[in-house]
């Protein structure tokens, strides 16, 4: 009878406890493969952001944008010139 007991609540633990061992370690797995191909492509998606013609206006606007609030610059075209070295020295980098 002892047998039969300690069997049925053996059953019961490993009936209870392993499905939520099993999610979390399928979770962790599951992360850290997400990670990894994160880790994998965030140089190429960078370069990708950075090529995008629709970032590059908007880079260019808020540089432009930076000059005109932060740098006391009159001349237009000197600003304009000033914007586009601040562009060309961005560089977008993946941490």
């Amino acid at each position: 009878m002892e047998r039969f007991i300690f069997v049925c609540c053996l059953i019961y633990t490993q009936t209870q406890i392993f499905p939520k061992m099993n999610d979390t370690i399928k979770e962790l797995t599951v992360t850290k493969s997400l990670k990894l191909l994160c880790d994998g492509f965030k140089n190429d998606f960078a370069q990708y952001v950075f090529a995008e013609i629709q970032n590059t206006d908007l880079f260019e606007q808020i540089a432009s944008e930076f000059v005109m609030e932060n740098i006391p610059v009159v001349d237009v075209e000197t600003q304009m010139e000033l914007s586009g070295m601040l562009l060309e020295s961005l560089d977008i980098v993946a941490r």
